[in-house]
């Protein structure tokens, strides 16, 4: 099934990435959508559709472009459209959106204390079969232990941190760590 990005311009498709993102994302992990509407505003933040041929909607990718980087930040497919392999292919189609970036995501590490951890190895290995890297650091995400995974090239922790306060703020900086 033919899939495709679309930039979320319409009062409808901005309405159905709201219900998708709040119902997916637990409320600690989500930052409020007024800011990203507002980041993607100033082109510091993108706002996508996942759809199909038929134009219906499937799922949302939200990304933060940052010099030559892109942090998939919230990534979901509908829950009537799983199984179908539009994860992989929306990842196929978030590498050509960006060819020349180096893509990185944050995973909660499956290894730290849980009661999750086989929905965590499923989301692991997901991205591991997608051609995704792990990068040999982890970090503390506002509390939450993280993975970060990349494609197109290694990222230090420094270049992945110095996203945060370019985008947001420093304040916002001081709650992303090293671990």
């Amino acid at each position: 099934m033919p899939m495709k990005l679309t930039e979320v311009r319409t009062a409808a498709l901005r309405r159905a990435v709201k219900a998708l993102y709040k119902s997916t994302f637990p409320l600690n992990e989500r930052k409020p959508f007024s800011v990203i509407l507002k980041k993607q505003k100033t082109g510091q933040m993108e706002l996508l559709a996942i759809t199909d041929d038929a134009e219906e909607f499937c799922g949302l990718v939200i990304t933060i472009l940052y010099r030559d980087l892109v942090l998939l930040d919230y990534f979901a497919v509908c829950p009537s459209r799983r199984g179908r392999n539009i994860g992989t292919t929306t990842l196929s189609l978030i590498r050509k959106r960006y060819p020349d970036r180096r893509l990185i995501l944050e995973i909660e590490d499956p290894d730290a204390p849980c009661d999750n951890r086989e929905e965590r190895l499923r989301r692991r290995a997901f991205y591991l079969r997608n051609g995704m890297e792990i990068m040999p650091f982890r970090v503390d995400l506002f509390g939450v232990e993280m993975l970060i995974l990349t494609a197109g090239g290694a990222v230090s922790f420094d270049e992945y941190h110095a996203l945060f306060p370019a985008v947001f703020s420093d304040f916002i900086a001081r709650f992303v760590k090293l671990l």
